[in-house]
């Protein structure tokens, strides 16, 4: 009975490692079609809806997923970030440059992290989370494959020299404060953490334009509640 039990435990751990990305990270991760927003026609979206793109948990993008204009934004970025992640969509790229002229305007400094990821690049981020601080963590701050805005190109996450972006530094503050005035939106602010399905993070940031940014933002709201009042 006791080497039964022990048998059984053995394949659960197999399990366990396998459903987090153990072997090869892609078997059985996401490969939908690329979604964008839902239950709306052409006709009723507006001229930026390509930049209400809605990526979550729910809504996956392909593996092979890429924005085709893809452009460096000219930003300070963190030696550590790699050159695919120095990429953003050429609009949001613009957009970016904008904010952070604003900020430093106002003695803020902002430092790129990390914008656009592949899907693939993804699969490495993930494993890297659960490596270093668990599954438990990965799954509250870091989206899976397919499921990473940082894929769409309209997202980045950002940082100050301090490398503490926490919602009382003042860089933090700033950015949920004037972010939406330059198109972008904290995407994953705190409280709405059982709409978003992620943990509040003042550093990530998403372009959307900067009327649905503005709207966003005074209604204090998320973009999925955004969407949804749309339909």
């Amino acid at each position: 009975m006791k080497l039964k039990n022990k048998f059984v435990g053995i394949i659960l751990v197999l399990g366990t490692i396998i459903f987090v990305g153990g072997g090869n990270p892609l078997i059985g991760l996401s490969n939908h079609k690329d979604s964008y927003i839902k239950n709306q026609n052409l006709e009723n979206t507006t001229a930026n809806s390509s930049y209400l793109m809605l990526v979550n948990k729910e809504n996956p993008l392909s593996l092979d997923y890429k924005p085709s204009n893809l452009i460096k934004p000219n930003i300070k970025f963190l030696s550590s970030t790699s050159d695919e992640s120095k990429y953003m969509e050429e609009k949001a790229a613009k957009a970016l440059e904008e904010l952070f002229q604003g900020a430093k305007k106002e003695n803020i400094i902002l430092i790129g992290s990390s914008a656009y990821r592949s899907y693939r690049s993804q699969v490495r981020v993930l494993k890297d989370e659960i490596n270093s601080k668990g599954v438990d963590y990965a799954n509250k701050y870091v989206a899976k494959p397919g499921k990473s805005e940082h894929q769409s190109g309209l997202a980045i996450d950002v940082t100050n020299e301090a490398r503490c972006f926490d919602k009382t530094s003042p860089e933090a503050q700033w950015l949920a404060n004037n972010a939406y005035k330059f198109g972008f939106i904290l995407r994953y602010p705190e409280g709405k953490e059982d709409i978003t399905g992620y943990n509040y993070e003042p550093w990530h940031i998403r372009y959307v334009g900067k009327d649905a940014a503005k709207e966003i933002y005074d209604k204090n709201i998320t973009l999925e509640e955004y969407l949804a009042d749309m339909v």
